[in-house]
């Protein structure tokens, strides 16, 4: 195997009494989709905010290696530079910003075909929102595939995704697989953070955390019992709570 694009190493995060990673020990590689799962609580979250290097989530123990070198120091805009980008769980909202000039801020191309191409692949009609706001007007949905298209104008090497599928339609969720597939087949690293057994389907690999720790990694069909409820038994304040038959409720 190709060495790792991202990396942590021995990665801890304390914050005021709460340790929320632990020790974590993981790589990504080029050209794959890795999914994090875990109950709410786990750490995934904050080792996306802790790998893009937000404010608040800096001061950790361990070490994140990009391309063998360590990003120690560095903020989101150093690491956005570097090719690293976070698309979150709510939509960012930029109210009033035309969404032309939205996508274009962070895009590799700035032109207007390739911002007419990438609302395309997204499933929205140039023409009807390179002109529009981002304001209220805007559905939930609307905003996630218009962030999208920014993302996939970017060209990013990695890709963080928290919940990409919260709070959106079945439309919308389609599109987004649909740009899985193809950040994927452009080599980039795509990290999925998901409560989905449906998301999950379309990742390489899956990571099982809980309690800041990795507690198993490996093909999907490995991971998902998981959501079957069937998690090793313990006293974590968010474990899943089991119904009859030992499935979560």
């Amino acid at each position: 195997m190709t060495p790792p694009v991202l990396e942590t190493r021995d990665l801890s995060l304390q914050l005021g009494e709460s340790r929320l990673l632990d020790g974590l020990s993981v790589d990504f590689h080029e050209g794959c989709i890795h999914a994090l799962v875990g109950p709410n609580g786990a750490g995934k979250t904050t080792l996306a905010n802790t790998l893009m290097g937000l404010r608040g989530y800096r001061g950790h123990e361990g070490d994140i290696l990009l391309d063998g070198t360590s990003l120690r120091g560095t903020g989101p805009d150093e690491r956005a530079r570097r090719g690293m980008t976070l698309a979150w769980q709510e939509p960012a909202r930029f109210e009033g910003l035309r969404v032309e000039r939205f996508i274009a801020a962070g895009a590799k191309d700035p032109g207007e075909g390739r911002l007419r191409a990438v609302l395309e692949e997204v499933g929205l009609d140039p023409r009807s929102y390179l002109d529009r706001a981002v304001d209220p007007s805007l559905s939930g949905g609307e905003r996630k595939r218009i962030e999208l298209a920014s993302i996939l104008a970017m060209e990013p090497r990695i890709v963080l995704m928290d919940e990409p599928d919260s709070g959106i339609d079945v439309e919308a969720l389609n599109y987004i697989f649909k740009a899985l597939k193809n950040l994927k087949r452009a080599g980039a690293t795509v990290i999925l953070i998901t409560h989905s057994a449906e998301v999950l389907k379309h990742a390489g690999d899956a990571m099982l955390m809980c309690c800041g720790r990795l507690i198993d990694r490996g093909p999907v069909d490995k991971i998902r019992p998981y959501f079957e409820g069937r998690c090793i038994p313990c006293n974590h304040p968010n474990r899943p709570s089991l119904g009859e038959g030992g499935r979560r409720e």
